[in-house]
């Protein structure tokens, strides 16, 4: 691939794209680029007076809708008032953060970055199938690769570390999306799944941690090391608009160490294509959400 730009988006006009955590960084900036380009947006925010907000500074068609993934009946009432998506970019996240729960007592990282998430795409993939050229696209993290579900403490109720439970629930992505492509294409679904991550980008993510220290050495990398969000952006939406890419692609950075540059394909950590976790993991997210995912 050439190196990939927003300006090889295609023209959107008349699909409608569903973006998790769009008030802000990579959520924001994927649903400008989107708009540019003639989508209508949903995007999603916890705090809707910070999504209007944000909205506001936006070209085109765009709207504001509450999802907070920590809390799966606030995933119900907001799938349930969707009833058109062509696409849904699982971008919203938290990040290394203090141990605590979400509203149904999961571990708080796993609950938002994976259960939050796995719920949204099972109770909007009836409206995704009816829509047009349908893509689920998962956002990852290049820590997916120092991740592992611990299904023995999946909550970490023994044992917190935030650091762990982050990669835990980025791993948990990968798994996900590509169990996803599996079972897309052992059903003959017209949808496809696709991964991205941003490599290192600066957000505020990096600052959000349980610790000043940990926040202090965020805001220097964001500063020093970090590619701005514009850049960082790139990889999830080539993954939800390029018209070459198929289902159970992984996109990242083409810089060194996948953390800076325009996007590639790229590879997951072996033991994230195990399917047998895989499908392991999805038994155990249907147990969780109470949610029967069968495309």
């Amino acid at each position: 691939m050439s190196k990939w730009t927003a300006a090889h988006i295609p023209d959107q006009t008349g699909r409608t794209f569903v973006v998790t955590g769009a008030n802000s960084g990579l959520g924001l900036e994927t649903a400008r680029r989107l708009a540019e380009h003639g989508a209508h947006v949903i995007m999603t925010a916890r705090d809707p007076e910070k999504g209007r907000a944000a909205a506001a500074s936006l070209p085109g068609s765009v709207e504001v809708r509450t999802l907070d993934l920590a809390d799966l009946e606030s995933v119900s009432r907001f799938a349930a008032g969707v009833d058109h998506a062509d696409v849904l970019v699982n971008n919203a996240g938290v990040m290394m953060t203090p141990k605590r729960t979400t509203a149904q007592g999961f571990e708080i990282q796993l609950g938002t970055n994976h259960l939050g998430h796995f719920a949204l795409t099972a109770l909007l993939y009836p409206v995704l199938r009816a829509g047009s050229a349908p893509r689920i696209v998962t956002v990852s993290s290049t820590l997916h690769r120092r991740g592992r579900i611990d299904f023995d403490d999946l909550q970490a109720a023994r044992s917190y570390s935030p650091f762990a439970a982050y990669s835990q629930s980025k791993f948990a992505n990968v798994l996900f999306g590509l169990e996803l492509d599996r079972r897309l294409r052992a059903a003959g679904s017209p949808a496809i799944s696709v991964l991205a991550h941003p490599g290192y980008t600066a957000t505020n993510l990096q600052t959000s941690g349980p610790t000043g220290l940990l926040n202090l050495s965020g805001r220097i990398g964001n500063l020093l090391v970090a590619q701005h969000v514009t850049k960082g952006a790139l990889d999830q939406l080539c993954a939800a608009t390029a018209p070459a890419v198929q289902g159970g692609e992984f996109y990242g950075p083409d810089g060194r160490g996948e953390n800076r540059g325009h996007p590639k394909l790229v590879k997951p950590v072996a033991s994230a294509t195990d399917p047998d976790t895989a499908r392991r993991l999805w038994e155990v997210s249907e147990k969780l959400t109470g949610l029967s995912f069968a495309p």
